[in-house]
């Protein structure tokens, strides 16, 4: 693939400034909505002894050398959650953050290297009220870029009509004929069974696919395509497998507090009913470096002083957005690096 000409020629900068104000006024705007709403803007540091702990999340590591001269092994984010659910145990209620967080081994139309997240969170509060977060930031954003509808690779939304929500147990039976919950028990996902309904819904499986494997393929083959046309999609309740840092939704032993938005096709957000026990945290944080090492042959150390203060946290909501793909969908541009100021170099 060839190289895409340096961002700092004036030609092509010329062609991406249009882009680049527009950014500005929509976090101008957001800032205004979140001031509004009784938020406080926050500012997290971007080093961290564990950059998270997702399986097939990738870190840029350094280390940190004390006064002593003794190294210790420091990461660059991959999100600003730790540090955010350390404030809430603080005392702060109602916080945001556009941060700036790394990934490595992510380049391409939808992804950069270096990117901005916006995360906001709200103490005790349900994580249902995030999603009318999202669709007034939606307006938001629509308005301050002056259009009235957001586009992607031919897909649209209208960023003024109110999101659709659908669960992704109604998704996989609608889109790919998969009752996905008679496949998980006790909270956890049995293989063979997934294994056997996605064949018969024409998709692919190896030997060794775990369940949430195959459960990856099931949601990006047969349901992300149908998502976010016309107006967003909220895709609520993912399975408990898949919870991450969610809570399980109450009286469940299937599924979670989770969703995630959708526009134009287009991943935007993923939202949690915060889990706060500490254990099984721990827990689902060690299941998923062993995976990592599993597959990728590394794993990340685990952020004691989060987990210690994650007992202390109070039940709360938060979630992250990716705030660059908003700017795309909103401005009708193709690639991310459209976007960002100053792209990372490109290999």
């Amino acid at each position: 693939m060839p190289k895409s000409p340096p961002f700092w020629l004036p030609g092509v900068h010329a062609g991406r400034r249009p882009y680049l104000l527009a950014r500005g006024r929509i976090a101008t705007a957001m800032r205004a909505w979140f001031e509004s709403a009784g938020f406080l803007e926050v500012d997290t540091a971007a080093l961290q002894v564990s950059p998270g702990n997702e399986t097939h999340l990738h870190a840029f590591g350094t280390k940190l050398i004390g006064p002593d001269g003794v190294p210790h092994p420091v990461y660059l984010r991959t999100s600003p959650e730790f540090a955010c659910k350390k404030l809430l145990a603080a005392g702060e209620t109602r916080i945001f953050d556009f941060a700036k967080v790394w990934r490595n081994r992510e380049r391409g139309p939808l992804h950069h290297p270096e990117f901005t997240m916006l995360e906001w969170y709200r103490a005790n509060e349900p994580y249902e009220t995030l999603m009318d977060d999202c669709a007034a930031l939606l307006r938001a954003a629509a308005q301050a870029a002056e259009t009235k509808a957001f586009s992607y690779r031919g897909k649209t939304v209208d960023p003024f009509a109110a999101p659709e929500c659908i669960t992704v147990a109604e998704a996989c039976e609608r889109f790919a004929g998969i009752d996905l919950l008679a496949t998980i028990d006790g909270g956890q996902g049995i293989p063979a069974l997934l294994a056997e309904r996605a064949v018969t819904a024409g998709i692919a499986i190896a030997d060794d696919d775990t369940w949430g494997d195959i459960f990856s393929r099931i949601l990006v083959e047969k349901v992300e395509p149908h998502l976010g046309q016309g107006r967003a999609t909220i895709l609520c309740e993912y399975p408990l497998p898949q919870a991450a840092l969610a809570r399980a939704k109450t009286g469940s032993d299937k599924v979670a507090e989770r969703f995630e938005l959708f526009a134009c096709g287009v991943e935007l957000g993923n939202a949690f009913g915060e889990l706060t026990d500490v254990a099984e945290q721990r827990k689902r944080f060690t299941a998923a470096m062993d995976e990592k090492e599993r597959i990728h042959g590394e794993r990340y150390p685990l952020d004691e002083d989060f987990l210690e203060a994650l007992g202390s946290m109070p039940p709360a909501s938060g979630i992250a957005l990716g705030f660059d793909r908003l700017v795309m969908l909103a401005t009708g541009a193709a690639r991310i690096d459209q976007v960002v100021w100053t792209p990372v170099v490109d290999y």
